[in-house]
C-alpha cells in the first residue's frame, strides 16, 4: 500500500493545485537507505495522473533499491536529493513533499512572510505559522547534495521551507502530515495575499488567541483531513486504489 499512498499524495497535491502540470514529488523513507519516489517514466502526464507504477524504490544516492526499480524508463527526479538530504539529517521525518505552489510562491515574492495571521480557520495551520516558516533564498533546482544541504541549513529544525521563486518543501512522520503541512502553507499564503491585496496588513494573532487554540488530535486533523482530501479527488487514474490508503506510511 505504500506506493499507492505515495501515488495518491501525487494526485492530492495536483489536485488542490500546488503541484500542477510535471512538476513535484513524493517521497517516504524506507529503511536507513532507501525511500519510495514519484519518478519520472515514459509516459509522464504530471502529478494528476500519478498512479502506483511511477512510485519507485530507490537509494539515498538514486540507485535502484532493488532489482527492476529503475528500468522500463523509470529515472529518479533531478531533485531526488532534496529529498534525500532532509531524510539523511532529520531522523524524525519519514515524508518528504516537494510542490510548486502559486501563492506561496508569490507571497514570498511579495516580501510578505507567512504568520499566524488566521486562527481556528486552520489550528494546525496557526501552530505552524507561529513556530515560523523558513525560506531557502535561492530559486534554484536542488539538484544536487550541495544545493540540498543548503536548503536543510535554512529548514532548521521546522517542518516547513520555502523555496524562493519555486515552491515549498514540506515534511512530516507521515505522507498525509507532509501533504496536509504543504495545503495549510499554501492556504495561509493565499489569505496572506488577500488580506494584502485588499489593502490591509496582515497581523499576528494576539498570544491569548493562539494559546487558545486546542491540539484536535490526530485522529481529526490528520486522519479525517486526509480521508477528506482522498475522497474529494475527482478520478483516479487507472491502476489506481479505488478506497483510501491508511493514513500511515
Amino acid at each position: 500500500m505504500s506506493r499507492e499512498l505515495v501515488a495518491t499524495a501525487c494526485r492530492v497535491l495536483a489536485h488542490r493545485g500546488l503541484a500542477p502540470g510535471v512538476l513535484g514529488h513524493v517521497g517516504l523513507r524506507v529503511g536507513p537507505d532507501r525511500l519510495l519516489v514519484r519518478c519520472r517514466g515514459p509516459r509522464e502526464r504530471g502529478l494528476a495522473f500519478t498512479t502506483a507504477e511511477d512510485i519507485r524504490l530507490v537509494t539515498l544516492d538514486g540507485e535502484p533499491g532493488a532489482t527492476g526499480e529503475l528500468d522500463d524508463g523509470y529515472a529518479v527526479p533531478n531533485e531526488l536529493p532534496l529529498h534525500t538530504e532532509v531524510l539523511r539529517a532529520r531522523p524524525d521525518v519519514e515524508a518528504v513533499v516537494h510542490a510548486h505552489p502559486a501563492d506561496t510562491v508569490a507571497a514570498d515574492l511579495a516580501g510578505l512572510a507567512l504568520r499566524p495571521i488566521a486562527g481556528a480557520f486552520d489550528i494546525p495551520g496557526a501552530h505552524l505559522a507561529a513556530g515560523g516558516v523558513p525560506v531557502y533564498p535561492r530559486a534554484v533546482l536542488i539538484r544536487n547534495r550541495a544545493l540540498a544541504a543548503e536548503m536543510v541549513a535554512a529548514m532548521g529544525d521546522r517542518p516547513v521551507v520555502v523555496l524562493r521563486g519555486h515552491g515549498l518543501t514540506a515534511t512530516g512522520a507521515s505522507v498525509p502530515e507532509a501533504v496536509l503541512r504543504a495545503r495549510s502553507v499554501d492556504t495561509l499564503a493565499g489569505l496572506t495575499l488577500a488580506v494584502a491585496h485588499a489593502g490591509g496588513l496582515p497581523v499576528d494573532l494576539p498570544p491569548e488567541d493562539l494559546a487558545e487554540l486546542p491540539d484536535l488530535g490526530g485522529g481529526f486533523t490528520h486522519d479525517t483531513a486526509w480521508r477528506h482530501e482522498v475522497a474529494s479527488l475527482p478520478v483516479s487514474p487507472p491502476g489506481a486504489p479505488t478506497t483510501a490508503p491508511p493514513a500511515a506510511g
